[in-house]
């Protein structure tokens, strides 16, 4: 979970199609994102803290969490738009995501090979606290070919004049059958850790870099981003289920619960499901005084090898 005490930056020459009925046409938002093989490798770095460094071809592959990164900067460009008339908008607390990937995040060199980004907002839906969003994403290559589909789910704290519409997105829940029993792997992320992969990621939100500003927020000191912990879990499961191949991890998905500050031993509990396709995860934290679930309702869809 993440709470963004401002407005977010605008995306890199973004274009947006005006909805010609707000009331019933859903705004959507466009760019073209270059990604490098070193930015991809970049991520993946430190998208496995705590984890040995990948090997062998696979370590040249895209972690199952980067298309995140490739829509995260048109996403905050797209809230920034959603809210530039609001009063009382405070920042956006990140409810849940979704991945599926179609084809490996390809490297590019240039913008005109990079990937095409598309992001439309499918709902949105009124509560107490402000706006419940839903995001649909598509990542594709400059000639078509959709690479990845993102659902995200995000409330706008204090925003009331967003015109709600459309339907919210029911939550997947992947895995019907128990395999073996679950297993449960600790993590601890540092100060550095959480600053290598904001770096990484291009999220310099200060609530994950300053705990001053992670304060003002509402939150005791600097908190892990909660993609971290689902990248993290998506490696954890690449090592163990997918034999060391990101590929075969074709989709990923979870909600956000609670904040995870710096320091805090994380338990990540995996339970694989239906003969291996499916794992389905949680992360927890736990202090001298309580635990607490940090991430829950996580699962990852597992390609067989050599598909």
């Amino acid at each position: 979970m993440t709470t963004t005490p401002t407005p977010a930056a605008p995306a890199p020459a973004p274009t947006a199609q005006p909805a010609t009925d707000p009331a019933h046409a859903a705004p959507v938002f466009r760019t073209r994102v270059p990604v490098t093989a070193e930015a991809l490798a970049a991520y993946r770095t430190a998208a496995r803290t705590g984890l040995p460094p990948a090997t062998g071809p696979a370590a040249q592959l895209a972690s199952p969490a980067h298309p995140f990164v490739l829509a995260h900067t048109l996403a905050q460009h797209t809230v920034a738009a959603l809210t530039a008339d609001e009063d009382a908008f405070t920042g956006v607390v990140h409810l849940a995501q979704e991945i599926r990937t179609h084809h490996p995040l390809p490297p590019a060199t240039d913008a005109a090979t990079g990937t095409d980004v598309e992001v439309t907002v499918t709902a949105a839906r009124r509560e107490p606290r402000g706006t419940r969003i839903a995001l649909t994403t598509r990542l594709t290559t400059p000639h078509g070919t959709l690479l990845a589909e993102l659902t995200t789910a995000a409330l706008l704290l204090g925003a009331t004049r967003i015109t709600p519409h459309g339907a919210l997105p029911p939550t997947a829940h992947p895995g019907t059958t128990p395999d073996t029993g679950p297993h449960t792997l600790t993590h601890t992320l540092t100060p550095a850790d959480v600053r290598a992969y904001a770096h990484a990621a291009g999220d310099l939100n200060p609530i994950h870099l300053d705990d001053h500003a992670a304060r003002a927020a509402g939150f005791p000191s600097a908190i892990a981003h909660g993609m971290h912990l689902l990248a993290l879990a998506a490696e954890e499961i690449t090592d163990r289920h997918a034999a060391g191949d990101p590929t075969r991890i074709t989709a990923l998905g979870a909600r956000f619960a609670a904040p995870v500050t710096p320091g805090t031993p994380l338990h990540l509990t995996l339970h694989p499901h239906d003969r291996g396709t499916v794992v389905r995860f949680t992360l927890a934290t736990t202090t001298a005084t309580a635990t607490a679930t940090a991430v829950k309702a996580g699962w990852a869809t597992i390609a067989p090898a050599g598909e």
